[in-house]
């Protein structure tokens, strides 16, 4: 498997919209989900890519988020079952489009060398509202959510430069088991499956925000609410 970085993406945060709109879909938001292609190496830092940001630190950004990965493939899908042709790369406001590798096919703690630096896979995403107002469809984060076309984070291990058209080399797969595709399923699908929360929430790689997600589920029973994270201020 040769995992290729198509498109580098960076942007800033940026307000969008009117206070005073009817329609949900068009009021005041700020957000930094409209990225550009950026053709020249780029730094990658231990936090972000050089020229780009985050609007909710709360949410986004930060050691285990520094660098947010999607599959170019999936933008096919998004067009033909749903219609969204003017969804492409770099829509979902990923950092690094890639292509031969999806959600089925990479892990919690798999390492690579990208470029000068080291990046190592910490989570998958979990969509908020704002891909679902950019293409201004109420829906689209649960769709993203229920497909398990999500994408997922890197953390930096080792900060450096990184250009369009390199390749992903493999250094270490630790946690092979614990596939993008397999921690969307028991945190999404298999809820009540307290014994595997508590196998995930044990694997040494997988983000701290994860861990205590899953070891709220098993110990306290609690369930993060859906519909404030997906739908937002959408509805």
């Amino acid at each position: 498997m040769t995992i290729l970085l198509t498109k580098i993406f960076v942007g800033l945060p940026k307000i969008i919209g009117r206070e005073d709109a009817e329609h949900p879909m068009d009021r005041e938001w700020e957000t930094a989900i409209f990225k550009k292609p950026v053709s020249k190496p780029v730094w990658v830092g231990k936090l972000t890519l050089d020229g780009d940001g985050q609007a909710d630190l709360k949410h986004h950004g930060g050691v285990e988020k520094a660098v947010f990965s999607y599959p170019a493939e999936h933008y096919r899908y998004w067009h033909k079952e749903h219609g969204l042709t003017d969804m492409l790369q770099g829509g979902m406001g990923e950092n690094f489009s890639t292509e031969h590798v999806t959600e089925s096919e990479i892990s919690i703690g798999d390492t690579f060398q990208i470029g000068g630096a080291v990046i190592q896979v910490s989570q998958p995403r979990q969509p908020c509202w704002k891909p679902a107002r950019r293409f201004r469809q109420k829906n689209l984060a649960l769709l993203i959510q229920d497909t398990g076309r999500t994408g997922w984070y890197y953390r930096v291990l080792q900060e450096g430069l990184v250009e369009e058209g390199q390749t992903f080399k493999l250094i270490e797969r630790p946690s092979p088991k614990w596939t993008i595709e397999a921690c969307n399923h028991i945190m999404h699908v298999e809820k009540d499956n307290l014994e595997k929360a508590a196998e995930l929430a044990a694997c040494d790689y997988l983000a701290v925000n994860w861990k205590t997600t899953l070891l709220n589920r098993v110990e306290k029973g609690e369930h993060p609410e859906l519909s404030k994270r997906v739908y937002g201020p959408n509805v």
